[in-house]
């Protein structure tokens, strides 16, 4: 009876980590899903398909007196924001952001920028070169561009979700959101986030990477 138990116990031995294994091989096969970044906005069901809201036709200038229009981020992902280089608020803060993802994503050549000013009045084309030039950053990465007012409060506001306006009560006349909004291949919001908050932005540089795995299935 004891050699018995001894020879059981030697076989449990030997036996358990293969059945061990042959128990945790299925998870192991399995590969964590990740969920898609969501689509932002209002959409219409057409029979099977889904129409989603996407950015309108736009032509604006940019810092190289460039037309910049949605073919210039044709095949890209692209972060926009809207801003204006005199403001003393929050644009400085969402500048040090911005600034932060650009040097993050400088080498890769999926993902483009383009700022807003929100006082084409006072940021003329040349104002936009200089303060480019300042900051250090590649026209062709990031562009700064300009328009008729109205333009661009209205994509603004009916295109990205973001407020954009003048207001006499503020102390630099303009009222805007600090939003940085992601922008997929297809002309899509897939991402808003607060461009103030260092914790968003860093949300925002993980789910480009996220969308760039989307982009590659």
């Amino acid at each position: 009876m004891i050699k018995t138990n001894t020879m059981s116990r030697a076989l449990f031995s030997y036996l358990s980590p293969v059945l061990l294994a042959v128990i945790l091989l299925p998870a192991a096969c399995i590969e964590k899903k990740e969920v898609p970044l969501p689509i932002l906005g209002a959409r219409e069901v057409n029979g099977t398909d889904t129409v989603y809201h996407t950015i309108a036709d736009f032509k604006f200038v940019d810092q190289d007196s460039a037309t910049i229009t949605n073919s210039t981020f044709d095949n890209k992902i692209y972060i926009a924001d809207f801003f204006f280089t005199s403001c003393r608020t929050i644009c400085p803060i969402m500048k040090t952001q911005m600034l932060r993802a650009y040097d993050s994503l400088q080498d890769d050549s999926n993902v483009l920028f383009l700022s807003h000013t929100i006082d084409p009045e006072y940021d003329t084309v040349g104002l936009l070169h200089d303060y480019a030039e300042r900051l250090g950053v590649k026209s062709d990465k990031w562009h700064f561009v300009t328009g008729a007012k109205d333009d661009i409060y209205k994509i603004a506001q009916t295109s990205y979700f973001a407020t954009a306006m003048e207001a006499k009560e503020e102390p630099d006349g303009f009222i805007h959101s600090g939003a940085f909004l992601l922008i997929d291949k297809q002309r899509r919001i897939r991402g808003k986030y607060d461009g103030t908050k260092e914790e968003d932005v860093n949300r925002l540089l993980i789910d480009i990477r996220r969308l760039e795995k989307e982009n590659a299935k």
